[in-house]
């Protein structure tokens, strides 16, 4: 074996590694130089100024040692005060012998003993020991220090100090009769206290703690004048020792009551120069400390605008979670908090707001609130910098929620701001939860790492869309995401237990019309979750069918099960069906007024159960008690019987004069488990079951033929895509303007095109790819063919675009809320412009349904304002008294929306708050309004209330009758009344003898009497007269002389026709002249047919009592058609409807 070590040569340590590195075996042939490369530390003087000042941890030693050599120094001179005696002789024998003798006058000053000290032996060692240390330090960082300018270094003030302190100690080494010379060394203090300034420099250099200056001002200040005091005290003390010979106690208090002005007089110095140094203290405390004060201040102001440090501590300690923003307003602030902290369990969190700007003067008095300034901490910084994340402890934070501005002019410039923060925010704390809200769809793929999401152009449009189907959705899902604050407080529950009067606090409960009750008791429900095995709910229907489960807990509880959510399945199904059986391990979704962990239970008989029944109802829909549940507390809750009713029983027997023939007289039981039969999968499928192969003569007429399936294209990335409604080929672009003819058509308005069904008009400024969640709900597959209604965009609302584009036959018109107006320089003044339009619309189309999306919720109190109305007026005060009652829904009881026909989307920002503790209110919502598709998971439609279907009578029937027939889940009522009120104001028109300077009395009376009967029977259509026609008639009047008869009858007949003419009548003459000169038919507008005498409001999961009224329109979740598809689709349709047939269907058909 060879060898290896004898045949390669050493190499030099020197260039061993880089040879090795480089492969160069010739390095004794190798003629190279090496050449080391210094960074300007070469030299002696670099490598001392490295030690002594750049390098921060030996520079921090020397200054530590340094401080404390100045300390040392000052305790020095105290131990020679209190060891020197001044009645034992000054040390000047040498000098001056027999100086000792003479006698001295109070006029004249004896300077012997201010001159000259006692210093013992071993003391001045110690003193010339520290004196050495500190000049030769001195002198070292001086020449390492030195730029070229000597003098810059020598008349440097602590340098000055230095010498006078340092240079006489070393003078009396060489000159031993001055050892006894005083020396002022209390002075090194002020050394001490630069040296200290410079420690803390270095301390803070080196721990990398960037946010001291508050703490350096006040370190200053209280050096400063504590070193203010030391001087004073011992210079009054050495001077005072020619005269008083006061100690240093004495001097301490004589400074203390002069610097505090109290000034007692009984302790004074006697000779002049006492009286100076006294002076000159005062002097430069009134211009020194008032520096440091102004200083302080200062960093004290701007401390509170940025708002300082979150604590690292009680980050540790306690739980916070962080708000950042663009700019903060006081609407959103309120909204966050009142909805975060309206959880009790987030009771002890803390709050962070991170935002660049200054906090203004409302969110500043709105902080100072004792109940907000313990928990909400505002920081002005920068989510983009780790600073200000290090501020805000963003990494110890229990969440993160991110806010848009929706103000900005420019809303994609917002949400890449947001794009950038919430990257910021992952990068810095990867572990924090966040919360992110977007504007656009587009930009949401930017985010998907973000624990939750809440695009606003998503959820918005959805809403539009689902409240031209089901009426008023908007404001369904705004009440089920607000946690409601009225709710029945722990001491007002617990007087409920102990038999005491109860007060019920919940919105609405004080007002005297019985809708408002009802309305603001149902809108206290909130959706909720629990285990199965857990729930006394549901605990007992464990393997049992969901719709089972859903009616049997509604009959008993209350409670409306809406969804679960199997253990390894992390999507929640709403509305399984009756084909799911329930596990012990599934998450039930329920909406009651509360969670049932706060809830008590009672089991009572049911005599005594009728009876009360009986009692708690005086009007055919009034809730009963135990629908009426408190969110906070114990609250009982009457236990009902789940047996199942006799389907011949009397309860359920159609009445005799309202049954037909083909339909039971009574309503089937819903079965624990479903079976084939029970499931009529045809009526489940009845609005797909027609014919596809084959298009309907609707469809030939119009020329449209549809097919089901997926859409081809995408908008934006991470779109959910949604089975609908789709044509079999692509309409050309040019066909798609319905104001101008192309090639393929000739049509110039909406008219001409002959659609069946009514339109759908959005207004919008810009077709953004938010339109496309508009569209897919309208176009589910889950709708019929029939219904599908014309959607027609609008990007302007002239009035000529308006008619043409068919608005005086259209069912629906969406304004959306322009994206130009959301920024104003008064902030609410931002829908202005939407506000006003609405309005112009409301009055020429008052048959016209317009749904409106307004940016500030308070703003809808404008919505169809009627100056002079006292049902408004009245509105208005029970809208300010739920707000001091601390109602997070004041404006709830508005008309406009309580009826669904106008919202914000800034209302669903609580729905991101609430994902916090609810983190599945995104993924329901967004089940809800069809913005995702989960198979096997139901959607939300609604049917509407027949005089056929009374013979149900109440909501209990009614769900029995959907879970037994079809599996469909109701969860609320959309009602509308007649709005029975008091002529206002407003609607009483003008007379004519109002304008008249001189009537008989009787033909005034007899003229307003045949004004009035003229009217309408509508309360809403009296006339009301125009000023300036009426002036201009009295005019006309004015001219025409009197005894010409004729001429004044006629103007007479034509004044009177201009009194009766009243102010819709005008709009009505000014809408059909201008279709006339557009080439319209007038023939569909109808200008008398409105709804201004009706109000519409929502019961959400009313009780199983309410009694059920003509027109409800009832919210329903009804199962996934395709759950219960089976393979082969013809057999489906040609074998099992067939057999069915129609008899079946009106079974079910309500």
């Amino acid at each position: 074996m060879v060898d290896l070590e004898s045949e390669v040569p050493p190499l030099p340590p020197r260039y061993r590694f880089r040879d090795l590195l480089l492969g160069d075996q010739g390095w004794q042939n190798d003629d190279r130089v090496q050449v080391e490369f210094y960074m300007n530390e070469n030299t002696f003087k670099e490598r001392l100024k490295l030690f002594f000042i750049k390098n921060q941890r030996s520079s921090l030693r020397i200054r530590l040692f340094n401080f404390s050599l100045k300390l040392l120094s000052c305790l020095l001179y105290i131990i020679r005060v209190l060891l020197d005696d001044p009645t034992q002789g000054h040390g000047c024998k040498e000098l001056n012998r027999g100086c000792s003798s003479q006698n001295y006058t109070p006029a004249k000053i004896d300077w012997s003993p201010i001159i000259w000290v006692n210093r013992s032996l071993p003391l001045w060692g110690l003193q010339v020991s520290v004196a050495l240390i500190s000049l030769f330090e001195t002198m070292l960082l001086g020449y390492l220090s030195y730029k070229g300018n000597i003098w810059e270094q020598v008349l440097r003030i602590p340098f000055l100090l230095e010498i006078i302190n340092a240079v006489p100690f070393i003078i009396t080494i060489f000159w031993p009769a001055l050892r006894n010379l005083f020396i002022p060394v209390f002075l090194n203090c002020w050394l001490a206290k630069h040296a200290l300034e410079n420690m803390i420099n270095d301390l803070h250099r080196a721990i990398q703690r960037t946010q001291s200056a508050m703490f350096n001002q006040v370190l200053i200040l209280i050096s400063t004048l504590l070193c203010l005091i030391f001087t004073c005290i011992c210079g009054i003390q050495h001077l005072e020792r020619a005269g008083n010979k006061l100690t240093l106690f004495d001097s301490l208090y004589f400074c203390i009551v002069t610097f505090s002005t109290v000034g007692f007089g009984d302790v004074t110095p006697k000779i002049w120069p006492s009286k100076l140094l006294v002076v000159i203290m005062i002097c430069v405390a009134l211009v020194v400390l008032p520096i440091q004060f102004e200083q302080l201040a200062y960093l004290w102001m701007e401390r509170q605008k940025s708002g300082g440090n979150y604590s690292r501590h009680r980050a540790q300690t306690e739980k916070h979670v962080v708000l950042c923003v663009s700019s903060l307003k006081i609407d959103l602030l309120m909204d966050f908090l009142n909805e975060f902290y309206a959880h009790p369990r987030l009771q002890d969190y803390y709050v962070v707001i991170l935002c660049p700007t200054e906090m203004d003067a409302q969110v500043r008095r709105v902080l100072q609130i004792p109940m907000w300034s313990q928990r909400v901490i505002y920081l002005q910084g920068s989510v983009l910098k780790d600073q200000d994340l290090l501020r805000a402890k963003m990494d110890d934070a229990e969440a993160c929620f991110i806010l848009s501005s929706r103000c900005e002019v420019d809303r994609t410039a917002a949400d890449h701001q947001t794009i950038l923060r919430a990257w910021a925010v992952k990068d810095f704390a990867p572990k924090c939860p966040l919360y992110v809200q977007i504007l656009k769809p587009e930009n949401k793929f930017h985010i998907k790492f973000a624990d939750h999401v809440v695009c606003e152009e998503e959820f918005k449009y959805a809403m539009l869309a689902l409240n031209c189907i089901c009426p008023a959705t908007s404001t369904l899902i705004t009440l089920l995401v607000h946690t409601s604050r009225g709710q029945t407080a722990p001491w007002e529950a617990f007087r409920h237990l102990t038999g005491t009067k109860q007060t019920l606090t919940r919105e609405g409960q004080q007002s005297p019309e019985q809708w408002q009750k009802m309305y603001g008791r149902c809108s206290g429900n909130e959706v909720y979750h629990i285990n199965l095995e857990d729930s006394t709910f549901f605990a007992e229907y464990e393997g049992k069918s969901f719709t089972y489960a859903s009616f049997h807990a509604h009959k008993k509880f209350g409670v409306c099960l809406i969804g679960v959510r199997r253990e390894d399945n992390k999507n929640i199904l709403l509305n399984p069906g009756p084909r799911y059986i329930m596990s012990s391990t599934d998450i039930c979704f329920y909406i009651n007024i509360t969670k049932e962990e706060n809830s008590a239970f009672k089991k009572q008989e049911q005599h005594r159960k009728n009876n009360e029944s009986k009692s708690y109802y005086h009007g055919p829909s009034r809730l009963p008690l135990h629908s009426v549940i408190a969110s906070m507390g114990t609250v009982a809750i009457d236990l009902q019987d789940t047996g199942c009713r006799s389907s011949s029983g009397p309860t359920l027997t159609l009445p005799s004069e309202g049954s037909k023939n083909g339909r039971r007289s009574s309503i089937a039981p819903v079965l624990e488990v479903a079976d084939s039969s029970s499931i009529q999968v045809c009526d489940l499928l009845s609005d797909q079951s027609e014919d596809e192969t084959t298009p309907s003569d609707d469809e030939i007429s119009t020329g449209l033929e549809y097919a089901k399936g997926y859409p081809p294209y995408s908008p934006y990335i991470g779109s959910s895509p949604t089975f609908c409604h789709l044509l079999h080929e692509k309409v050309p672009f040019c066909c798609l303007r319905l104001d101008k003819g192309c090639q393929h058509n000739y049509y110039e308005d909406a008219k001409a095109y002959g659609f069946k069904n009514k339109l759908i008009i959005v207004a919008a400024e810009t077709a953004g790819n938010g339109l496309y969640n508009f569209i897919v709900p309208l176009r589910a597959y889950y709708r019929p063919k029939k219904e599908l209604n014309p959607i027609v965009l609008l990007l302007d609302n002239p009035l000529d675009d308006l008619l043409r584009c068919g608005v005086t036959f259209a069912a629906n018109m969406v304004v959306v809320d322009k994206e130009s107006t959301m920024s104003a320089e008064e902030d609410y003044m931002a829908d202005a412009k939407t506000i006003v339009n609405v309005q112009t619309l409301f009055r020429l189309f008052s048959s016209l349904s317009i749904i409106t999306e307004l940016t500030h919720p308070a703003n809808m109190r404008f919505m169809q304002f009627r100056a002079k109305d006292c049902y408004s007026l009245a509105l208005s005060k029970l809208e300010k008294k739920e707000r001091e009652k601390g109602s997070n829904l004041a404006f709830m009881f508005r008309l406009p929306f309580a009826a669904g026909r106008v919202f914000s989307i800034s209302m669903l920002d609580t729905l991101l708050y609430q994902s916090f503790v609810k983190d599945y209110m995104i993924s329901i919502t967004r089940l809800l309004l069809g913005l995702d598709t989960t198979p096997g998971s139901g959607f939300l439609c609604s049917m509407k209330i027949t005089e056929d279907d009374l013979w149900i009578r109440t909501y209990a029937r009614l769900y029995q009758k959907l879970c037994s027939s079809t599996g469909d889940i109701p969860i609320g009522i959309y009602r509308t009344e007649s709005q029975k009120l008091t002529t206002s104001e407003s609607q009483i028109s003008i007379s004519v003898e109002e304008w008249e300077d001189t009537k008989d009395t009787k033909e005034q009376i007899n003229n307003r009497n045949n004004h009035r009967n003229s009217t309408s029977s509508d309360q809403s259509d009296h006339p009301l007269l125009r000023r300036k026609s009426m002036q201009w008639a009295r005019r006309l009047s004015r001219k025409v002389p009197k005894h010409s008869g004729k001429t004044a009858e006629k103007i007479s007949q034509q004044r009177m026709s201009l009194y009766k003419r009243s102010e819709r009548q005008e709009l009505a003459e000014l809408v059909k002249n201008r279709m006339k000169h557009l080439g319209l038919s007038t023939a569909g507008y109808d200008e008398m047919n409105d709804h201004q005498n009706t109000l519409s409001y929502i019961l959400i999961n009313p009780s199983p009592d309410t009694r059920l009224e003509l027109n409800d329109v009832v919210y329903l979740i009804r199962p996934d058609p395709l759950a219960y598809v089976p393979n082969t689709a013809s057999s489906r349709k040609n074998s099992f409807c067939n057999t069915i047939g129609q008899d079946a269907r009106e079974e079910t058909q309500l």
